[in-house]
C-alpha cells in the first residue's frame, strides 16, 4: 500500500461522521464468534461497525441438524456449540456484545419452526434491551434468521447474500430457498459478492449492491515480524504448497489434491484448517500434512511459510456462487496462487494460475514456483492494496445511511 493510500484511509477514518439514524446493529451471523474463523465478511464488518455504534452479534442458529454419521466431527460440533451456549450474552468489548441463542434447526417442521422462532425472538429482544438498542439496523447473513429479523423493530434490514445457501450440504433446499427469497423481498438492501446472485436479486426487484470481500491488508503482510515460523509448519520441508481454511467435502476437492500430491512427490502439501473429511483421507499420501485449525491471528504466519498457495475447489453450485475471502489474503501475502476455475476468479486471471485437471494443477504449481520473483510478489500485493475491510465498511455505512435517511423521510 502506498503512503498516499494509507494517508487517505486514515483521513477518512478520522473525518467527522454524521450521527447515524439507528442506535446500533444486530447481526444474525452465519458463524459462531467463539469458534469460527473471524476472517468472514460479517465478522470483519461488525468489528468495524462497532467503532461507530454498538453491535449485538447473534451467533449462528444453524441451517441443518448435525448428523451422528459425521462421527468425531459431530462430537466436536456439539461440544463447541454447548460451550458457546454456556456464554449466553457476553460483552466482547465496550461496544460489541455476542449472544449465543438456544435454538434447534428443524425448519422442515412448520410447527417447530414457529416455536423455535418465537423462542429465539424472545432471547434476542431481551439481549437488545440489555445492551440498550431500541432502533437497530438489522443485518442478516443466515437465512433461518428471517423468522426473527423481519419481526424486530428496526431502522432498516440488510441481507448479506454472499453465498447461495440452498446449495449448502445437508440442508432442506426448498425451505432454505424460501427463506432466502423472503429476505430478498423484505430487505432494504441486499449485498452480494457474486455477480450471478446479484443479477438474481435484481430480477426480483431488490435494491441490490455488488461489492467484494475486503482484506485485512496490514495483518496479511509478507514482511517478517521477527517471530519464528510456527513449529509445526517449520518442520515441513520446502517446497511447501499450502492451503488454509475449511477442509470440507462440499468445497475441497480431496481427490484432486491427492492426485496432484502424487504427481509432485518432491513437494509438500500443507493443509491448515478444520477437516471434516473421513478419517484417513490423506493417510496414504506421505507428502500431505494436516496441521489442524488455527486462530485467525495466526493464519498469516502460516501463509507466509507457503511457497505456493492453492485453492482446489470442487466444481459445484456452491462454489459457482462463492467468492473466497482467502484469495485476497493470499495475494496480500504476495504468494503465487493456483486454483481451480470459479466464476468470480475470472477477474484475477492476471495474477492467479487456473487449472482444471490434476495434471494442469501440478504443472501450474511447477510454473508458479519457477516464475515467482520480487516483482510478481509486489504486483500481487498491489492488486489488493486498496481493497481493505476498513474501506469496504465506510462504503457500506454510507450506503446504509442513505437508505435509512430516505426511509425516515418517507414515513
Amino acid at each position: 500500500m502506498t503512503h498516499a493510500t494509507v494517508a487517505a484511509e486514515e483521513a477518512t477514518r478520522r473525518a467527522p461522521q454524521k450521527t447515524p439514524r439507528y442506535d446500533g446493529v444486530v447481526c444474525f451471523a452465519l458463524g459462531d464468534w467463539w469458534y469460527h474463523n473471524r476472517g468472514h465478511f460479517d465478522m470483519q464488518l461488525m468489528k468495524r461497525f462497532a467503532q461507530r455504534v454498538p453491535v449485538l452479534y447473534v451467533n449462528a442458529m444453524g441451517m441443518r441438524v448435525p448428523s451422528m454419521r459425521e462421527r468425531s466431527v459431530f462430537v466436536t460440533r456439539v461440544r463447541r456449540k454447548l460451550r458457546s451456549l454456556m456464554r449466553g450474552l457476553t460483552r466482547w468489548d465496550e461496544r460489541f456484545s455476542v449472544l449465543s441463542p438456544v435454538s434447534f434447526p428443524a425448519y422442515s417442521r412448520p410447527w417447530w419452526r414457529r416455536v423455535n422462532a418465537a423462542s429465539v425472538r424472545l432471547q434476542v429482544r431481551q439481549a437488545l434491551r440489555r445492551v440498550g438498542l431500541r432502533r437497530p439496523l438489522v443485518w442478516v447473513v443466515s437465512p433461518p434468521a428471517v423468522d426473527i429479523a423481519c419481526r424486530l423493530p428496526r431502522a432498516a434490514l440488510v441481507y448479506q447474500r454472499t453465498d447461495d445457501f440452498k446449495h449448502f450440504t445437508g440442508v432442506n433446499q426448498d425451505v432454505i430457498a424460501g427463506m432466502d427469497h423472503e429476505l430478498v423481498n423484505q430487505a432494504d438492501l441486499v449485498i452480494h459478492v457474486n455477480r450471478g446472485l446479484y443479477e438474481e436479486s435484481l430480477a426480483h426487484g431488490a435494491r441490490a449492491l455488488l461489492t467484494s470481500h475486503g482484506v485485512d491488508y496490514d495483518l496479511f503482510t509478507p514482511e517478517p515480524d521477527q517471530r519464528a515460523q510456527p513449529e509445526d509448519i517449520a518442520a515441513v520441508p520446502h517446497p511447501r504448497i499450502g492451503f488454509y481454511g475449511g477442509i470440507d467435502n462440499h468445497t475441497f476437492d480431496s481427490d484432486l489434491l491427492l492426485s496432484v500430491a502424487a504427481a509432485l512427490p518432491d513437494m509438500h502439501f500443507v493443509l491448515v484448517g478444520a477437516c471434516s473429511l473421513p478419517p484417513g483421507t490423506f493417510a496414504a499420501a506421505p507428502n500431505v500434512h494436516l496441521l489442524g485449525q488455527k486462530p485467525y491471528e495466526q493464519i498469516p504466519a502460516y501463509g507466509r511459510a507457503f511457497d505456493v498457495a492453492i485453492m482446489p475447489w470442487r466444481k459445484n453450485d456452491w462454489i459457482a456462487a462463492c467468492n473466497p475471502v482467502k484469495l485476497k489474503e493470499y495475494l496480500a501475502l504476495g504468494k503465487p496462487v493456483v486454483s481451480t476455475p470459479y466464476p468470480e476468479g475470472e477477474q484475477y486471471r492476471d495474477c492467479v494460475y487456473f487449472a482444471s485437471t490434476a495434471d494442469e494443477f501440478a504443472d501450474a504449481i511447477r510454473r508458479a514456483l519457477c516464475e515467482d520473483d520480487a516483482e510478481k510478489r509486489a504486483a500481487r500485493r498491489q492488486r489488493v492494496a486498496g481493497q481493505t475491510w476498513d474501506a469496504l465498511a465506510l462504503t457500506l455505512l454510507a450506503e446504509i445511511d442513505d437508505i435509512v435517511a430516505k426511509k425516515d423521510l418517507s414515513q
